[in-house]
């Protein structure tokens, strides 16, 4: 068997690279393969499926502005909703530090047209007056382009050329490039391009080629909660201080926390962490709104993280000594909502050897390597 581009991985981010193949006019074979065709423990399926535009760096409020359009224009493309609530994201900082991160974080979002405002605790208790802000200072929230959709649908809506229900065990390497691709079946794949699109098994995928990634997987339990008052309005997606979040999910509410311990987890361990929500959720957020002092849990659920431990950015495009192992790896919880860019950017470096859209260079390896990392400034 014979592929120019052989993507390992089907969901969302694989799924991207070959959709923007195709709509490049690529006129080579693509085959994804995809050890999971159910799709039902990936990253894309159990995500809590939010976009947002408030990061530090400008590369990533880009990504995440197309993705916005891209998700928007789903209807145009194909016929599908994505249900797209842009309600925002509504961090909150309750120290002289963090609010500074804020107004640094605003004026490079700004920057880049993101439409993102900064608000005082007055102008917060008018638009959230649900919230308890007596210790916060300041809050930023997206006015638009931000919130929460449907993040099966888009896999569903990307997904395009030929895919194969097999698992990616070995890769032969010849010239200084990837040759073949063996699969469990036993059958050898030989390829022009390979793309490590394997979420939180990229480390796993990359050391078949002698690379060494710092991607780990990371557990996140997401919890679909009751209220018995719930608050009303335009909710956003709210971050508090702590780390803990809560938005709107039809009549319920989503909610989950950073880990106070955040270890490497086995790729099928996905016992949810039950004490997380008696434990950190819930007194955070009966503190923060007297609406959530009466609420219980009603579903839960555990999905992985493909995190780098470096920065928590992604890892994309070339390698530098193995130049046809393309990286779409580590996003760290952002997966889902820069696949779109992602997949452009990766189409364009197979299609023309470069980046034309937006210049990926600042996410590439090279700052594995020289162990540079990319950081976000984070309020939490």
């Amino acid at each position: 068997m014979k592929a120019d581009v052989v993507i390992c991985g089907g969901a969302v981010m694989g799924s991207a690279a070959a959709y923007f193949l195709k709509e490049l006019g690529f006129d080579g074979s693509v085959l994804v393969v995809e050890r999971d065709g159910s799709f039902a423990q990936s990253s894309t399926a159990l995500s809590a499926s939010g976009i947002r535009q408030q990061f530090s760096s400008p590369l990533n409020v880009q990504i995440s502005q197309f993705g916005a359009a891209f998700i928007k224009g789903a209807n145009d493309r194909w016929g599908v909703d994505l249900n797209l609530r842009e309600n925002g994201y509504l961090y909150l900082a309750n120290t002289p530090d963090g609010a500074q991160v804020l107004r640094e974080n605003h004026a490079v979002q700004i920057g880049e047209g993101a439409d993102v405002a900064l608000m005082e605790r007055t102008a917060l208790a008018e638009k959230f007056p649900h919230l308890r802000l007596d210790d916060i200072l300041l809050g930023a929230h997206g006015q638009s382009g931000e919130g929460w959709f449907d993040g099966v649908g888009l896999m569903q809506g990307l997904r395009t050329g030929d895919y194969i229900s097999d698992e990616v065990v070995g890769l032969d390497l010849a010239g200084g490039k990837v040759s073949h691709v063996k699969l469990a079946s036993g059958c050898a794949v030989e390829c022009g391009v390979f793309v490590n699109a394997a979420g939180p098994r990229a480390a796993v995928i990359a050391a078949m080629a002698g690379i060494n990634i710092p991607v780990e997987a990371r557990k996140r339990t997401n919890f679909l909660f009751d209220c018995m008052d719930p608050p009303t309005g335009d909710l956003p997606l709210m971050i508090d201080p702590s780390g803990v979040w809560c938005r709107p999910e039809g009549k319920h509410f989503l909610t989950a926390c950073s880990p106070v311990d955040d270890p490497v987890v086995d790729f099928d361990d996905f016992e949810p962490r039950h004490a997380e929500f008696e434990e950190i959720i819930w007194p955070v957020l009966a503190a923060r709104s007297e609406n959530f002092e009466a609420i219980k849990p009603i579903r839960f659920w555990s999905g992985h993280y493909a995190y780098n431990m470096l920065d928590q950015n992604a890892v994309i495009g070339p390698h530098p000594d193995i130049p046809n192992f393309l990286f779409a790896n580590g996003f760290s919880g952002h997966g889902l909502q820069q696949a779109p860019a992602v997949g452009r950017a990766l189409a364009e470096w197979v299609c023309h050897g470069e980046y034309r859209s937006l210049d990926f260079t600042p996410l590439g390896f090279e700052r594995i390597v020289t162990n540079t990392p990319l950081l976000e400034r984070c309020v939490i």
